[in-house]
């Protein structure tokens, strides 16, 4: 399993709890042999990347690029039973998370964990767009999370 992260930008951030929280998430998803990049950027780069592939010009928290999923009449990618997988990419704005983190009260690096958490979740197939689908991330994200999250941070 592999959890690489490259930081775009040229703030410094501790990377640590992040890795700790997303490597904890694969293994208990039962995915011990895939790959997952993690891109720190910016309010602008992650801006780009919403009106590209999402149709939305405004920045937002986190993206995730899953490479399992199929486009339209295409065929999902074959599983590579051999050798791990890359399961996708999650793009984090930094920006946002400073921003996330002052009104949840937590550190960056708590934010920024979660947000992992959850661009993962999405590479794993969980949704957010329903109310039970939220309602779940919001279970799984709470497990995974080694420290106390503010509950407002987890709408139900």
């Amino acid at each position: 399993m592999s959890l690489t992260v490259q930081n775009a930008t040229n703030q410094k951030v501790k990377t640590t709890a992040l890795l700790e929280a997303g490597i904890r998430l694969l293994k208990e998803e039962g995915m011990p042999e895939v790959d997952v990049d993690v891109l720190l950027t910016d309010d602008v780069q992650i801006q780009e990347l919403n009106l590209q592939y999402r149709n939305f010009d405004k920045p937002t928290d986190v993206l995730s690029f899953s490479l399992r999923e199929s486009l339209g009449d295409e065929p999902a990618l074959p599983e590579l039973n051999e050798s791990p997988t890359h399961l996708g990419d999650v793009a984090i704005s930094i920006d946002t998370a400073k921003k996330q983190a002052a009104i949840h009260g937590v550190s960056l690096e708590q934010e920024l964990s979660l947000l992992t958490v959850h661009g993962i979740l999405h590479l794993l197939g969980y949704e957010d767009e329903t109310f039970e689908g939220a309602a779940e991330m919001r279970k799984r994200e709470k497990n995974i999370l080694n420290f106390s999250y503010p509950a407002f941070a987890f709408p139900e």
